[in-house]
């Protein structure tokens, strides 16, 4: 059964994904400020991702946070993203460096009193699990296992460091649903991973946000991802869309509600990908940060 639909909400903290308004990051804060979002979560600051940057900008993070008066919601650079498991191992040269950036992100994460950190989960296959036959001929055999001694390396790098990863639900990622990541989540067995929700990504592996990938999720959620789509699988195209506006306009309050019953006091980060047409991702921005804040905050 749904949770009952009120106007009294959550307590989940508003934020953004800051390079979905500017790479400018001092540019991003103002509007931030200007609109009351008090978490900011870092991916591409200027000309870097995060895990790059020099020590200036570093220096230069920590000055802008301070002054602006936001927290750092999550550090989120594209970890393990694009890496095909095939032949990788622990102590293969990508794996080794996707880990060293890994590292400099937990860094600045600590460095900016931030809790939680990115990764992905490599590249997708796309038959993970099956049975009468299909185990022989069309799973990709041994693909989860790797994924889950992969990322328990990384977990235990979490564990020596005391910071808390959320494994996104990506759309070209091994983990694409809220079920597979609560199944990695609790396979793996650590209090330090925690799972990304992007509902929207998930969308297009057909998993219904809510109530499925709401209640696959329910104790592992760690960190929330919201934007818009309009998804069409079989000719492989996503439009963005204005929030609400989408393929997830229809999801938005039951997830909201049902956030407020469970007493999630996490961040969601609107990510802005939606640019509108003869306008700029600021303007999507502020297209969309509206139908956010009146329906989570």
């Amino acid at each position: 059964m749904s949770p009952a639909l009120d106007k009294d909400y959550i307590m989940a903290k508003l934020g953004v994904i800051t390079d979905g308004i500017s790479r400018e990051f001092e540019q991003a804060l103002i509007v931030m400020n200007e609109f009351g979002l008090t978490q900011a979560e870092l991916q591409f600051l200027w000309d870097k991702e995060v895990g790059d940057l020099t020590d200036a900008q570093l220096d230069r993070t920590q000055q802008l946070v301070a002054a602006h008066g936001v927290e750092v919601s999550c550090i989120s650079r594209h970890v393990f993203g694009g890496l095909a498991l095939g032949d990788l191992t622990p102590s293969s040269p990508a794996y080794r460096e996707h880990l060293a950036a890994l590292g400099r992100c937990i860094d600045m994460a600590q460095m900016l009193g931030c809790g939680l950190a990115r990764i992905m989960a490599f590249r997708k296959e796309m038959i993970l699990f099956g049975s009468n036959g299909a185990e022989q001929w069309n799973v990709a055999r041994g693909a989860w296992d790797k994924l889950r001694e992969l990322v328990s390396s990384a977990v235990q790098l979490a564990e020596d460091r005391g910071i808390t990863l959320v494994v996104e639900t990506g759309n070209n990622a091994m983990i694409t649903s809220a079920w597979l990541g609560r199944k990695l989540i609790d396979e793996i067995g650590s209090d330090r991973l925690k799972l990304l929700w992007d509902p929207a990504n998930s969308l297009y592996c057909a998993e219904t946000p809510y109530p499925d990938g709401y209640q696959a999720l329910r104790g592992a959620l760690g960190h929330i991802h919201l934007k818009d789509v309009a998804v069409d699988i079989p000719r492989a195209t996503v439009a963005c869309k204005q929030l609400g506006t989408g393929d997830m306009g229809p999801y938005l309050p039951r997830i909201a509600a049902a956030l407020k019953a469970d007493g999630y006091a996490g961040s969601i980060s609107l990510e802005s990908v939606y640019r509108p047409p003869g306008g700029g991702f600021e303007d999507g921005f502020r297209a969309s940060l509206p139908v956010l804040q009146e329906i989570f905050a």
